[in-house]
Formats: structure tokens, C-alpha cells, sequence
């Protein structure tokens, strides 16, 4: 297999991984927002799916940002802690500025049962969302070309 396709395969089983965690996280974590009893079903459904189509988008991009900045042509057949903490230090910056931002401007609600970073005022359960899902995404789509 080529470089080529070996980095495409293991995009696909990153966004793969992504996405079903994502998916996964989102429904666990809607309590966690005033949506989950202010709102109806279908707006409960938008919000999860709306979220993880978000959160899909910001993993990609954090990925394909790694690889561009740091230049490394030789993922993911050697894997690297500097593209991992990169891509979990972008999405944890994008994420708590997307939650800071969009709290202020009223697009979403926690609940009282968010426990609240202090002195930030942002939710842990994003936060943790993205230091495990992109982690446990890159050592799987890893894992899997390593397999192959």
C-alpha cells in the first residue's frame, strides 16, 4: 500500500472513530444542557446531531491542521505525540471558545448538572470531550493501519 492510501485509510477510520464517539458523547452529555427538558424530541435530535456534525468537523480539521504545520508526511505510519497533542490542543482551544461564545450569545444552555470549569465558566463534559474522543480516535485509525 501506498503512502497515499495509507494516509487516506487512516483519515477514514479517524473520522470513522470521530464520528460514532462523538455521536456517543453528545447523547450522553444532552442532560447536561437546558435543552434536554425545555426541549422537544426533535429539537433534542437536532441539537445532538447538529452538535456531532460540529464536533466531526472541528476533528477533521484539527487533523488535516497537524499534519499541514507540522509537516509530517510520514503519518500515520509513524506515529507522533506532537501530532496528537496538537490535534487535542486545537480542538480543546475551538471548543472552549465555541462553548464561551456561544453561551454568551444564548445559542445553548447548560443545565445545573454541567460542572463548570472555574474561573472559566465552561462545561467540563466538552471539555473532557475533547482531551478522549480525538485521543482515542488517533489510536484507533493508528491501530488500524498499523493492522493492516
Amino acid at each position: 500500500m501506498n503512502s497515499n492510501n495509507t494516509t487516506v485509510d487512516a483519515l477514514r477510520h479517524y473520522l470513522l472513530a470521530n464520528t460514532g464517539l462523538h455521536l456517543l458523547w453528545e447523547m450522553l452529555q444532552i442532560p447536561l444542557y437546558t435543552v434536554w427538558q425545555s426541549g422537544t424530541i426533535n429539537e433534542i435530535v437536532f441539537a445532538v446531531l447538529h452538535c456531532t456534525a460540529g464536533d466531526v468537523i472541528i476533528a477533521i480539521s484539527t487533523l488535516v491542521l497537524a499534519l499541514v504545520l507540522l509537516n509530517k508526511r510520514d503519518w500515520p505510519q509513524q506515529t507522533s505525540m506532537l501530532i496528537k497533542t496538537t490535534v487535542v490542543a486545537a480542538g480543546l482551544i475551538y471548543t472552549m471558545f465555541s462553548e464561551y461564545a456561544n453561551l454568551a450569545k444564548g445559542a445553548w444552555t447548560y443545565s445545573d448538572l454541567m460542572p463548570l470549569l472555574p474561573g472559566l465558566d465552561v462545561g467540563l463534559g466538552p471539555v473532557l470531550q475533547w482531551l478522549i474522543v480525538p485521543s482515542i480516535s488517533l489510536w484507533f485509525a493508528e491501530k488500524k493501519i498499523r493492522a493492516s
